[in-house]
């Protein structure tokens, strides 16, 4: 029996962790990147009882949303999507001089989309990196992931592996996943060209259409949503509003729950 407090905590801790790392090593859905979008997927899916894990490379998720336009810290969501902000209990206040749109705090906004999708049983790993995937039957099955200060540190240190029935890539501009198995799995996507079109200039009101539009599985298994589906199928900026990225993260739930749905 452990008698000194130091040696409790960590070894509540270290167990603590490790159940549940170990209960997320198969999932449903993994999603990597815990933006606006992907914690909007997140809650959405747990709420329909699809096992779901955010895996984030930062400390802090959230992703831009904490920011908000150069470090004014409020954003701007459209009216299409305050029933989203209102499912994670987010408030917002309506705008006098632009109708239809909304300012909502950036902060009160990220942690409340952080807590919305832990609240509905979706799990978040921070400091994680994603530095492959699994590849099995021409379909994405899963992650590769090492901790994110091990990849920043260039550190030779093997990874681990989860398993999913379907990923989908959050990691906004970059679109780092699809990035990664057009280069190592040398697979065709789904666009006009079969890669990676990349992000055009800001356009707020089309990209604001584009980001909605463009979220979709591009390969079996393997979906994009957010600035992601934006950036793979060469759609425009559109800056701190977010409402096509809440919308993006609740298209690409909807999609995946039909696909489960219909697997199972």
């Amino acid at each position: 029996m452990l008698k000194n407090l130091e040696n409790i905590v960590s070894a509540a801790i270290v167990s603590s962790f490790s159940r549940k790392f170990i209960d997320n090593l198969d999932l449903d859905v993994a999603i990597v990147g815990a933006g606006p979008s992907g914690l909007v997927a997140a809650k959405t899916l747990a709420d329909s009882g699809f096992k779901t894990a955010v895996f984030e490379r930062s400390l802090a998720p959230g992703g831009g949303v904490w920011g908000g336009g150069m470090l004014f810290n409020e954003v701007i969501v459209q009216q299409e999507a305050i029933d989203i902000l209102s499912e994670f209990g987010v408030s917002s206040k309506a705008l006098e001089e632009a109708p239809g749109y909304y300012s909502v705090d950036s902060v009160e906004m990220a942690s409340g989309l952080i807590y919305g999708a832990t609240h509905a049983g979706a799990k978040i790993f921070n400091a994680m990196s994603v530095e492959d995937v699994v590849f099995k039957n021409d379909a994405i099955g899963g992650l590769v992931l090492n901790w994110g200060p091990v990849e920043k540190a260039r550190m030779p240190v093997d990874p681990l592996v989860v398993v999913s029935k379907c990923v989908v890539d959050g990691t906004g501009h970059p679109c780092e996943v699809l990035n990664l198995v057009t280069r190592k799995a040398r697979i065709k996507l789904d666009t006009p060209t079969g890669e990676i079109l990349g992000e055009r200039p800001m356009q707020a009101e089309q990209g604001e259409i584009s980001t909605v539009e463009y979220t979709r599985e591009y390969y079996p298994g393997l979906y994009a949503c957010g600035m992601s589906a934006n950036n793979v199928m060469g759609g425009y900026r559109m800056g701190p509003i977010f409402g096509g990225m809440l919308r993006s993260g609740k298209k690409v739930a909807g999609l995946i729950a039909d696909k489960l749905g219909k697997a199972q």
